[in-house]
């Protein structure tokens, strides 16, 4: 009996490293609870006595300024809610055009880096070695303030058959715009590709069958060409162009791509190219080389090698260090306020800040925009990681 007091006893000492981890890990939980409290209370009664009103009511507040690039329509005395939903589809628009860019130029550049070329592979070394070593923000200071800045007044802009317009105030494009025929239009191109895609799976089974190959894309693309503009010939045009034209001293009509995108899209995209051609370069060298021979002993020639042998497997080492940089392009997007273009930080947490003192309301909401951003692109490509992954059996 008293040789269990002592074993209950000794199993409750700090001795014990079950106890001692316990023990730890619950003053670690009442410190870091008292900190958030202590801040909490401190920020409220700080508030208190400045007289600042905590809350979101201020979202239905008249804003009182324009923004030079909106994806909706927007207006002065629109609220500041709808600032937010410019702000938010301006940083989505940035993030996915350098997203995409990047991804292009990478794959090329990290291709370049293994070709047999002496020239090729010297000068895409030289692009990676330079562009990946000066920081993003100066970057985007040389494509903006070097580059697009100086280039000719709306006046002497640069044309292209008087219907495109490179000027320092930003490249102007026809707008399209909805037309009567949009709905035949549509049908018309989907049901071309449901043809396409019968046809091909008919002719997968016709090969199978008897060993015959019949190409599908001359068809294909006959149907994509045919039924569309059989559409538009009957029930009338699907879109409509709204041609830019210049007045005074800028153009009006059509769509402005403005400088600050310009710049933001090519910094970000040239400086983040050169570290996803290093992680395609890495995943194709990560490749037994006896692939390639296998590929080679059944000759297979280069391109259909890359792109049915090496490249599948390859993308199971891409995939998570390019989900990194797709990460970084986003974090990255927020120095858009640099040169003002009118993205979440510089709209939310700089102009709405100032103009209304909710500087927790604005700074939390933009903090978990960038957040909610991150971990769905997170989610996307660690779902895409997995269908690609090797299953063994």
């Amino acid at each position: 009996m008293s040789h269990r007091r002592l074993t209950v006893k000794g199993s409750l000492s700090l001795s014990n490293p079950t106890v001692r981890a316990w023990l730890f890990q619950i003053v670690a939980v009442v410190a870091i609870a008292s900190i958030v409290i202590y801040l909490i209370h401190n920020t409220i009664t700080n508030l208190n006595n400045r007289g600042i009103t905590s809350g979101f009511a201020f979202l239905d507040r008249s804003a009182g300024f324009g923004i030079v690039q909106h994806l909706i329509d927007y207006q002065e005395g629109d609220t500041y809610g709808r600032v937010f939903v410019v702000g938010l589809l301006n940083t989505l628009l940035v993030s996915a055009l350098c997203i995409v860019f990047a991804s292009i130029i990478g794959f090329f550049l990290g291709l370049a880096r293994l070709s047999e070329n002496w020239l090729l592979r010297k000068l895409s070394t030289l692009y990676i070695e330079v562009f990946r070593n000066i920081p993003p923000l100066l970057q985007i200071f040389f494509w903006y303030f070097a580059v697009l800045r100086n280039l000719p007044g709306p006046r002497q802009a640069v044309d292209a058959f008087d219907l495109v317009y490179l000027s320092n105030r930003g490249l102007y494009i026809p707008a399209p715009q909805l037309g009567e025929g949009l709905l035949a239009f549509t049908g018309a191109v989907l049901l071309a590709i449901v043809i396409s895609i019968g046809l091909y799976r008919y002719n997968q089974t016709h090969q199978i069958k008897t060993g015959q190959l019949r190409r599908t894309w001359p068809t294909a693309l006959g149907l994509l060409i045919f039924l569309p503009l059989l559409a538009h010939w009957t029930f009338g045009a699907a879109i409509h162009w709204d041609i830019p034209q210049l007045r005074g001293f800028n153009f009006l009509g059509g769509m402005a791509l403005i400088p600050e995108l310009a710049a933001l899209t090519l910094a970000l995209s040239v400086y983040t190219s050169a570290f996803i051609a290093e992680i395609i370069r890495a995943g194709i060298q990560a490749v037994p080389y006896g692939q390639h021979e296998a590929a080679r002993s059944l000759g297979l020639p280069n391109p259909v090698t890359l792109r049915q042998v090496i490249i599948p497997q390859a993308l199971r080492v891409i995939i998570p260090p390019l989900t990194s940089q797709y990460l970084n392009i986003v974090k990255n997007s927020s120095l858009a306020a640099a040169i003002g273009y009118p993205d979440m930080v510089s709209l939310f947490a700089g102009t709405v800040l100032n103009q209304t003192g909710q500087a927790i309301e604005t700074i939390a909401i933009t903090m978990s925009v960038y957040l909610i951003i991150s971990l769905s692109i997170s989610l996307l490509m660690n779902i895409y990681n997995r269908r690609m992954a090797l299953i063994e059996r």
